[in-house]
């Protein structure tokens, strides 16, 4: 009887072992999908329900084959930037003129005289109002990858993703400054960009503002280089910056507030001057899913022009009455 015992004990162990086994392989979920640690886009978007404050009101389809950044100009026109070549627009949505360029503009400013100041990858265009190439300067650097350009009436400044420095350059095309270089000794962690987004500004106090995306940051720089103030909060929370690097893009209303873009949380919001969470422009459901390089910029009117190069559009939000 022992024996026979035992012998029970035996196979039901072993019906217990095949048992887990056919579960384990069929029915169990997948690991990662048990880590606790993890988290789902998906339920973040979904759960993203801050109603926004703007509505979209009109779109423009610009005929480039791809489209990567956006400006506004004098008299608000909208310039646009991307695969071979600029577009500009009236502030109707009409389009005024374009022109080719050799290569692929990756970002675009335009100056209070209508000077268009284009990243080409490594190296910086002026062009004139008419289209005419003015200038072209040397590339930066062997890993540079311009990403955003600033124009003041004393500097021109450029954010390069590639070797995560900003530089300031007199109108002339001569280095003044190269501006966020790690320093302990003066407070400056240095700019995190791994990837390329990396964006900059020139507020309306002269003051120089920059993304440090990788730490989810914005850093307020004088000219010279000098480190002020840094506000900016790593969280997967609407009053945060999540992922690797964001935001992606920003650009600067009238009063001093910031309009921020997102990459892997698609979506645009609006801070105020001192970093406060505002409001909510367009949340993740205006936008197809991975959409990324949502490039921004601001009219004379506080319109909020955003580039949606997923789309191929550039879509224009004004606060709601």
């Amino acid at each position: 009887m022992k024996q026979k015992g035992v012998l029970i004990f035996a196979l039901c162990c072993l019906l217990a072992g095949v048992s887990f086994m056919i579960w384990d392989m069929f029915f169990r979920q997948p690991e990662e999908s048990l880590n606790p640690y993890a988290y789902d886009m998906k339920n973040i978007k979904s759960g993203d329900t801050v109603m926004p404050r703007y509505t979209e009101v009109q779109q423009i389809k610009p005929g480039l084959a791809e489209i990567h950044g956006i400006a506004a100009g004098p008299g608000d026109r909208i310039f646009v930037a991307g695969e071979k070549g600029v577009e500009i627009y009236d502030p109707s949505g009409k389009r005024e003129s374009a022109f080719p360029v050799d290569g692929s503009a990756r970002c675009i400013r335009v100056d209070r005289n209508g000077l268009i100041y284009l990243g080409m990858d490594d190296h910086l265009e002026i062009y004139g109002r008419d289209g005419k190439k003015l200038k072209q300067w040397p590339a930066s650097g062997a890993d540079a990858i311009i990403t955003s350009i600033a124009v003041t009436d004393e500097d021109i400044f450029m954010a390069d993703a590639g070797s995560k420095i900003v530089y300031r350059y007199d109108h002339a095309g001569n280095l003044q400054k190269k501006i966020g270089e790690k320093d302990p000794r003066d407070s400056i962690p240095g700019f995190v960009v791994p990837s390329p987004y990396f964006d900059l500004a020139v507020g309306s106090s002269g003051m120089l503002w920059v993304v440090n995306p990788g730490r989810h940051s914005f850093e307020k720089f004088t000219r010279d280089g000098m480190l002020l103030s840094s506000w900016g909060k790593a969280s997967m929370a609407i009053d945060g910056f999540c992922g690797c690097c964001n935001p992606s893009n920003f650009a600067m209303l009238s009063d001093g507030s910031f309009v921020t873009s997102e990459k892997g949380i698609e979506r645009v919001k609006v801070y105020s001057p001192n970093g406060e969470f505002n409001c909510v422009v367009a949340p993740p459901g205006s936008f197809n899913e991975g959409t990324r390089g949502l490039d921004l910029a601001v009219d004379s009117k506080d319109r909020i022009l955003v580039l949606d190069p997923e789309r191929k559009q550039v879509r224009i939000f004004v606060v709601k009455r």
